[in-house]
């Protein structure tokens, strides 16, 4: 291409917009005089894109919450519908987000534009059958190890790029990390990752809490911290710390976790944070989620080490007495408990791959605009 190429990157909400702004810093690198613009956050305006559509009025979880949301999405998709027909793009990339960019990967097809999506649509987990809807996308790169023949034995050209999470700066180590948070070097701590959204902390904390306080009274040395988000509450925290920082330091911290299934266990796993797993969701998106559930665990690290390395409590299941007898074994490293766990996390950091995701995007991104 004899002019400087001009890209489209898509990000809905805060994680795909710091994925985003990764893949563009990289492409800046490879490809200076590019232009990039964007649908998205303050990462992405960081790393030097053009947001034309700011993110943060769009970012939901659940069937039933995406409905209000719908109104948005559908504007925000004609206008860029239009920028796709005006030939603006040479090049696509979507990170994430399934509901709103499947739709605009269709659109950017039928405008003869090339799809580069990144972080693929959890098609494995809920809709096998779906997968047809990704025929609109010339490349998927997957950060997880088991979606690259998935996608590929369905007709998909999807890529295994590694995890994001292998660039992440290193974690502390445990004693700055618990000079950092206040905590005594010598007492055990349990760290409590009820997640980022306010609306997840609402659904788990009360269960998160309520075991906390399970756990200090059958264990009074215990330090209990939570790795809390500026936007959530944290009703009745009593003696539980609530730090809002990095939560980097937390798992650094911590012996155990209490943590929302999700990205969340892949990072407890890199911090080798043995943990107990919990998900909450709206009841009615619960009883359409495991109708068409097509995977025998939800959280992450099971699914990469495909058995069941840390314990999985659903909606109902996720009592405070179920979650605080799971956790009390893995405060004492020394237990069969946390050591047969951390032999399964050795295996889950092992298969997400070397670190150089973005790079490894940005390189498939600058192939499909040349």
């Amino acid at each position: 291409m004899s002019r400087a190429p001009r890209i489209y990157i898509s990000a809905g909400e805060p994680s795909g917009d710091a994925h985003a702004a990764a893949v563009v810093s990289a492409l800046k690198r490879r490809l200076p005089a590019a232009t990039v613009e964007a649908f998205g956050g303050p990462d992405l305006e960081a790393a030097g894109a053009v947001v034309l559509d700011r993110m943060e009025r769009f970012s939901v979880v659940g069937f039933v919450e995406a409905l209000w949301k719908l109104p948005a999405h559908v504007r925000l998709l004609g206008r860029v519908r239009d920028a796709f027909r005006a030939k603006r793009y040479d090049v696509v990339i979507l990170v994430d987000y399934p509901g709103y960019h499947l739709r605009a990967a269709a659109a950017a097809r039928a405008a003869g534009i090339p799809v580069l999506y990144y972080i693929a649509p959890q098609m494995w987990a809920w809709a096998p059958g779906r997968v047809r809807r990704l025929a609109a996308v010339r490349r998927l790169a997957v950060i997880l190890p088991f979606e690259e023949r998935f996608f590929r034995d369905r007709g998909v050209a999807a890529t295994f790029v590694g995890h994001p999470l292998r660039d992440r700066p290193p974690a502390p180590p445990r004693a700055e990390a618990r000079r950092t948070l206040g905590l005594d070097q010598t007492r055990p701590v349990l760290g409590l990752f009820p997640g980022s959204r306010p609306q997840e902390v609402k659904r788990l904390w009360p269960a998160f809490s309520s075991a906390a306080v399970r756990i200090l009274a059958v264990r009074p040395e215990v330090q209990v911290v939570v790795a809390a988000t500026g936007r959530a509450h944290y009703p009745g925290a009593g003696v539980i710390r609530i730090h809002r920082g990095d939560p980097l330091a937390v798992f650094a911290a911590a012996d155990a976790g209490l943590c929302k299934s999700g990205t969340t266990t892949l990072e407890a796993a890199l911090a080798d944070v043995p943990m107990a797993i919990a998900y909450r969701l709206n009841p009615v998106s619960f009883a359409i989620a495991i109708r068409v559930l097509q995977v025998p665990h939800v959280g992450l690290v099971n699914l990469i080490a495909e058995r069941q390395v840390a314990p999985e409590f659903l909606q109902g299941a996720a009592t405070p007495a179920a979650l605080a007898d799971a956790v009390l074994p893995l405060l004492d490293p020394a237990s069969e408990a946390a050591r047969r766990q951390r032999e399964g996390l050795a295996l889950v950091r092992e298969r997400l791959g070397p670190p150089g995701a973005a790079e490894r995007v940005a390189a498939l991104a600058a192939e499909l605009a040349g």
